[in-house]
């Protein structure tokens, strides 16, 4: 039989796989090492998420509870309050008419992130897109389940500083990882751990 695999060149035992690989250019054991390295940045990813949108979703629910129709809160004067507003546009009440539009993005964007996530070897880059996974599936969650109605619901703000836009937590991970990621590129780190240099 050994005689028979030698001659037909389909040996079966794993030091002949492991003298293919290499003849082929390929370190075996460089290659094993690598599948644990991109499942924990894998799993950093989705905790990072787990992180964002537990605490947007908590966030939520107090607001929703303890402010909705009361006063809002000063923190730091009137440099920075907590009120509670339903926003039905994107981010910082951007596009109030387009509701369902964004919420086809956010979920495109949750699938994107998912996808790209089986070539994830990037520990900044797990950090990053788990910021806008948390964010995402934290507005997305609004989106869905809140009034006035299925992929139509309005986003709860709370967070006011002066002069500008009402915000939420799920907005500061969207905009924390989206300026990562910019930050990561001008660096040349892609998502797979290489570091390109234009």
């Amino acid at each position: 039989m050994a005689e028979a695999e030698r001659i037909i060149g389909t040996p079966d035992t794993p030091d002949a796989d492991r003298d293919e690989q290499e003849q082929a250019g390929t370190d075996p054991t460089a290659a094993e090492s690598e599948r644990p390295r991109g499942k924990r940045r894998i799993a950093v990813l989705f905790a990072v998420a787990v992180f964002a949108y537990a605490l947007d979703l908590i966030s939520k629910m107090i607001v929703v509870a303890k402010l909705e129709h009361h006063a809002p809160i000063e923190i730091i004067g009137d440099w920075l309050r907590f009120e509670a507003i339903r926003n039905a546009g994107a981010a910082f009440g951007f596009g109030e008419a387009f509701t369902v539009i964004f919420t086809v993005i956010a979920a495109a964007v949750i699938v994107v992130i998912i996808r790209l996530a089986r070539k994830l070897y990037s520990l900044p880059w797990a950090i990053a897109l788990g910021l806008l996974l948390g964010g995402a599936l934290g507005n997305l969650t609004d989106r869905i389940f809140r009034s006035p109605g299925v992929f139509e619901g309005a986003v709860v703000d709370f967070i006011a500083p002066k002069h500008f836009a009402v915000f939420n937590l799920a907005d500061s991970a969207i905009v924390c990882g989206g300026i990562l990621i910019v930050l990561l590129s001008f660096r040349g780190l892609d998502p797979d751990g290489t570091v390109h240099k234009d």
